[in-house]
């Protein structure tokens, strides 16, 4: 079922985010009171009385300014505008009617879509501005307050009036969840120009100004069938590098959505060497235990000849120990070289990551690893391995019962590992080997 979807917009510092999070029910869009901190379009789904539909997030629109991230935000929020159903245009019922809602309003009316105007910061103490709001030409205004949470719900029954009924059918009701990814990296790595290329139209906002995409960004896409969210994040700096607090939550966002995701592209510049970022960030990954595809970006910047490749591989080996079933692409974003091969890529490792293994294979797998490598011993005791199986997928997780599991060596513990990734190919996701006493079988 597609969802209605219902773009929230107005100019900067009114209370859209602040609305928008509140209607979440989790702190989703970046609050803070300067404008221009919520920059391309966030998503996220909400209900009503029945009605499900999807909010969407944008910045403050400045119609006259032509500075260039002004102008790219402006262009953000009319593409969101052009997709959706309703458009919830919010306003300062503090602050009055101003010469920039009269701009915003003209430009609703422009689009032809139905307009709810909802006047924010309004409590019952301080209605006097409230009336002057009709002046907009766009219908009876509704008073709210999103900090306090009053007349949300009479606005929402004015929103979902414009929806069509929605039935959802017993097929679409039995489709499966879709496929999350989350691009992720350090600033400036090209991110944003890899989402666009994938999703084929200038999702996010692309500058050469690191730090351009601040917030997660989700966006459904279907491919061959398959239902796709990908999700773009503001690049991770460093702890000593993050400079005010709107940097600070970005990182969380970043962070989150690793959490969130099904599967992860690492996207690495390069152009330049593996930086500690880099490697920290591919440490969260590991550490969240999500299937991945280093994506290293900007490839035809690099100088090559017939084993650069392989130095390259090597170089993330020497790097990349902790994660060493990682999965490398060598990409351009820029010419779109090998960008077809991304989400091939990603897809082949989240299906590895959701593989189940029938109890008798991967019982015959580690029958031929200990006959060709005998457990250990240890103070004239011998490990004695009795059986294997498989828990839960995502990432793959086994439980090996044991006579003593103070007698498994941690190399010894590796060498299963490494033959249950020999046999069933596990690159690019991470497994889980858990260790019980055989009594617990």
């Amino acid at each position: 079922m597609i969802k209605p979807l219902v773009a929230i917009v107005g100019r900067p510092n009114v209370g859209k985010s602040t609305f928008f999070n509140r209607m979440a029910g989790r702190r989703v869009s970046i609050v803070k009171d300067i404008p221009g901190v919520t920059r391309d379009r966030i998503y996220a789904d909400s209900e009503w009385c029945g009605y499900e539909f999807t909010m969407v997030d944008t910045g403050g629109i400045e119609i006259h300014s032509q500075d260039t991230m002004w102008l790219h935000i402006k262009k953000q929020a009319e593409l969101a505008m052009e997709l959706a159903e309703v458009i919830l245009f919010i306003v300062d019922g503090q602050q009055g009617v101003t010469a920039d809602d009269y701009d915003v309003a003209n430009l609703l009316r422009m689009s032809k879509k139905p307009v709810v105007l909802a006047v924010n910061k309004i409590d019952n103490r301080n209605m006097n501005m409230f009336y002057d709001f009709y002046k907009l030409g766009l219908g009876d205004p509704i008073p709210i307050s999103s900090e306090l949470g009053l007349n949300l719900g009479d606005l929402l029954d004015e929103v979902v009036k414009h929806f069509d009924k929605q039935q959802l059918t017993e097929e679409e009701d039995q489709k499966p969840a879709p496929i999350k990814i989350a691009v992720v990296g350090k600033p400036n790595a090209g991110k944003s120009s890899l989402v666009n290329k994938l999703l084929g139209y200038e999702r996010t906002i692309v500058t050469d100004i690191a730090g351009t995409t601040r917030d997660a960004i989700d966006t459904p896409f279907t491919v061959d069938g398959t239902d796709y969210v990908i999700i773009d994040t503001a690049g991770l700096r460093k702890k000593s590098k993050v400079s005010g607090d709107v940097e600070y939550y970005s990182n969380i966002r970043s962070i989150d959505a690793i959490r969130r995701a099904d599967v992860v592209a690492v996207v690495v510049d390069a152009s330049e060497e593996l930086s500690e970022q880099d490697i920290r960030i591919c440490g969260i990954v590991h550490e969240s235990r999500k299937p991945s595809v280093i994506i290293m970006n900007k490839w035809d910047t690099v100088e090559k000849d017939t084993f650069t490749i392989n130095k390259f591989n090597d170089m993330l080996k020497e790097q990349l120990k902790f994660m060493d079933y990682f999965k490398p692409l060598y990409i351009s974003a820029l010419t779109g070289k090998r960008v077809n091969l991304v989400l091939d890529s990603l897809h082949e490792v989240y299906t590895k990551a959701s593989q189940r293994i029938t109890t008798g294979t991967l019982n015959d797998v580690l029958h031929d690893a200990i006959a060709m490598n005998e457990p250990p011993s240890k103070n004239g005791r011998k490990l004695k391995i009795y059986f294997i199986t498989q828990v839960s997928a995502n990432p793959p997780a086994f439980v090996l019962f044991v006579n003593d599991p103070l007698l498994l060596h941690f190399s010894y513990k590796r060498y299963i590992e490494n033959s249950l990734r020999k046999a069933f190919d596990f690159s690019g996701t991470p497994i889980v080997l858990m260790i019980r006493d055989k009594k617990e079988m």
